[in-house]
């Protein structure tokens, strides 16, 4: 008999505690991008990240239904976060010789997500997952063989999974899960307020004890500034993105529940671009560090506001021009941080600031 619960409810404090280990990942992907600024550094955030954020996202759906009170559902829930910790922990050396313990930790995470759906949700949701958890196992055991492999066949084993998982919603049925809006949406608001507050640890991170004189100073208040203004873009509509759930028809949550989801992977991508810019901004924040933080920074921008601006579109959220014009503008700050970083992240605060202008009427 499954045990579920009314997921009107807010989320909960064991859920927040999970995120902050998942939100692990993202500091360490920006680390990754920071010590690799090139394209092949991009193309290991990206691929890890679309394999991490899959299953983080299927978590989100599992305590959408299930009840977090049962002392069973949350050692598994705790099984659970040991097995991102595990998985965060590989991921500098994940193309080295640390791809198994990654393997390991994505197989036990997979392994519990499934479990938990089976034992815990309504008999149409054990059914919807029953279609999903051999896809999950086959890409934690390619992520296992890549462990133990080097070269071409390596990254085969990691694209492979990588590219799996973002079409298996299109394989396998998704009728039978259920979506509460106002827990759904909810959630993911709070993983992106947790992601942008990494983005200003990661500051700290980079200034390694330096004394804080003027530079410093400057770029770490112009980087939050620049943190605020993704937060004030994404929360500028917070109550009608939950109203447009809301009165979305349960049959049709799913599919927008999925939409929701692939936004948010490039919104915590975009993040995570911001937050490797700005890390590599601090030893000279006054002078040129080259087009690949420049690069970062004005496309991690863009790449927010972009994937807000499509979530907002799916849920039919009306939203201003200024957004358009944010994501445009945000691209062309590239030349000016080929001059000076510092000025690049405070004309993209302003920018990014535009894009929570609402529309009037």
């Amino acid at each position: 008999m499954s045990e579920t619960i009314d997921r009107s409810a807010r989320v909960s404090t064991l859920e927040l505690f999970f995120d902050l280990v998942f939100v692990f990942t993202i500091t360490q992907l920006t680390g990754l991008l920071a010590d690799e600024p090139t394209w092949a550094g991009l193309a290991k955030v990206v691929l890890l990240l679309s394999i991490i954020w899959w299953i983080y996202d299927g978590y989100v759906w599992l305590t959408n239904t299930v009840a977090l009170d049962v002392l069973g559902h949350r050692l598994l829930l705790l099984g659970g976060m040991a097995g991102f910790l595990l998985m965060a922990l590989a991921i500098p050396t994940m193309f080295d010789d640390g791809g198994v313990a990654f393997g390991l930790g994505y197989l036990a995470v997979v392994s519990l997500h499934g479990w938990l759906y089976l034992r815990a949700t309504s008999a149409s949701e054990a059914e919807a997952i029953r279609g999903i958890v051999p896809y999950n196992l086959a890409a934690a055991l390619m992520l296992v063989a890549a462990g133990v492999t080097h070269g071409a066949l390596m990254w085969a084993l990691v694209v492979a999974p990588a590219v799996l998982l973002w079409f298996v919603p299109y394989i396998a049925r998704m009728e039978g899960f259920q979506v509460a809006a106002s827990h759904f949406v909810e959630r993911h608001g709070l993983v992106v307020i947790v992601a942008l507050g990494e983005s200003i640890v990661v500051l700290g991170a980079g200034a390694g004890g330096a004394e804080v004189g003027l530079e410093l100073g400057l770029i770490a208040i112009l980087g939050l500034a620049l943190s605020a203004a993704l937060w004030w873009t994404y929360f500028s509509h917070e109550e009608e993105l939950e109203h447009a759930m809301l009165v979305t028809p349960p049959s049709e949550r799913p599919q927008r529940a999925l939409l929701l989801g692939y936004a948010h992977f490039f919104l915590l991508l975009g993040v995570v671009l911001v937050a490797a810019g700005l890390k590599k901004a601090i030893p000279d924040p006054l002078g040129d560090l080259g087009w690949e933080t420049a690069l970062a920074l004005g496309a991690g921008a863009s790449m927010f506001v972009a994937a807000d601006t499509a979530m907002l579109r799916t849920l039919r959220v009306p939203y201003g021009r200024a957004r358009v014009v944010a994501v445009l503008a945000a691209l062309a700050t590239l030349p000016i941080g080929l001059i000076s970083t510092v000025a690049q992240v405070a004309a993209l605060a302003g920018i990014v600031a535009l894009a929570s202008v609402r529309p009037h009427g």
